[in-house]
């Protein structure tokens, strides 16, 4: 396995990820934080992670619904069945019926459960009966904002149903011209929809359907008043819908006044671990970093590599350092232009480089299909951010892992 071919870590320094059945390589580590544990009195001990998301594995769910059982539209039934979707996902089970019933919703669920779809599927089943609904779906990133745009047009294929994308990092004029052709779906992140809000394009009032989405990542990158600002402009006649990882006392406080009697799923395990082998690559000199993760990159089956770091600077003069040895790779954080990251995001999805390095805000919900291996330059500050990076792999019943160096 790997373990043969690293050039300078011992036995003990690395378990092997080879041995075993998928989601069960946990050992306990004797001694290996002595270097951490002199610079944090509270040491992060990544081991307890590892543990944490193993115990994620669950048996399989059985979903009591089909897609047909919730009596779509043809067109919408083909266009799911289009995409490979064969039996809903635990929040898809139980979130697609109480949506269509126009229900208020309160999901708390991880990125990679397949909520996008979740909240999609019944309100262009709800555009499809009438065409007067305008749905407005608020979410963190442009990349997040991104991939919900492309899931509604896959969805939505020959329904004669429209969206506006708004992000920043792209031209003004076009997406208010968007505006102007008053498409059903309008997604977007914060700031350009608080932009459009403030030159008159965008009026919250005429949404009958509103969508927070990822908001505890919202609350952590410091929208809270942005968020609260634009439940203070919608209609009190509207069905809300809410997905948020954690519910803490922040969040709670956006809750009360978004939603009105709402029904509540919660669907927090992942089958993560099932599908990712969980390891540890410990470093005994940090200037070694950079000679470590090369040793890894240069081996048989890094093909499609996911590496995280800490700030958008440490991603930034990684890459170049990278660069500088001749491997083919492209960074993703706030820094970088819209442009940008969409075009390294097409790249890396195409195969074109090999390496993508990012930062969590930047990366959050993700999807890119057969990424081989994820690993944490720099350790996660928390549980959540650890399970959603390591989520980027082992995706669709494809096997994948994830390192994580101390």
């Amino acid at each position: 396995m790997y373990r043969k071919n690293f050039r300078s870590f011992s036995r003990s320094n690395y378990n092997s990820i080879g041995n075993g059945g998928p989601g069960k390589r946990f050992r306990s580590y004797s001694g290996g934080f002595k270097s951490f544990r002199q610079k944090s009195e509270k040491p992060l001990d990544i081991n307890l992670f590892i543990k944490k998301a193993q115990e994620l594995e669950k048996d399989h769910y059985r979903a009591q619904n089909s897609f047909e059982d919730f009596k779509l539209s043809p067109q919408l039934l083909k266009n799911i069945k289009q995409k490979g979707y064969i039996t809903p996902t635990p929040i898809q089970d139980q979130t697609i019926a109480t949506i269509m019933s126009g229900k208020d919703l309160i999901g708390t669920a991880n990125t990679g459960t397949g909520k996008t779809a979740a909240f999609l599927i019944p309100m262009i089943e709800k555009i499809q009966k009438d065409r007067n609904q305008k749905v407005f779906v608020v979410t963190p990133t442009r990349e997040l904002a991104g991939q919900i745009n492309d899931e509604l047009i896959s969805f939505a294929q020959n329904m004669g149903i429209y969206s506006c994308l708004l992000i920043g990092g792209a031209g003004y004029s076009k997406q208010m011209f968007e505006l102007k052709r008053n498409p059903h779906f309008v997604i977007g992140t914060p700031g350009r929809i608080k932009d459009m809000i403030e030159k008159r394009a965008l009026d919250l009032t005429r949404f009958q359907n509103v969508i927070l989405d990822e908001v505890d990542l919202m609350v952590d990158i410091g929208f809270i008043k942005t968020v609260e600002y634009f439940i203070s402009l919608l209609s009190t006649s509207r069905q809300s819908l809410f997905f948020s990882a954690t519910v803490g006392a922040k969040v709670s406080s956006i809750l009360q006044s978004f939603v009105n009697e709402p029904t509540t799923v919660s669907v927090k395990k992942q089958e993560t671990a099932q599908y990712v082998d969980q390891d540890v690559v410990y470093i005994k000199d940090k200037n070694q970093k950079i000679e470590e993760l090369h040793s890894l990159l240069i081996q048989n089956g890094f093909d499609k590599v996911l590496v995280f770091g800490k700030t958008k600077w440490s991603v930034e003069n990684l890459t170049k350092d990278l660069n500088r040895r001749g491997f083919k790779v492209g960074s993703i954080h706030g820094n970088k232009s819209q442009a940008h990251r969409q075009r390294i995001l097409k790249e890396f999805k195409q195969d074109k480089i090999q390496v993508l390095l990012a930062t969590d805000v930047a990366s959050r919900g993700l999807d890119i299909e057969d990424v081989t291996h994820v690993i944490n330059y720099d350790i996660p500050k928390t549980y959540d951010d650890y399970v959603h990076r390591i989520g980027r792999t082992g995706r669709a019943n494809k096997h994948g892992t994830a390192l994580t160096f101390v």
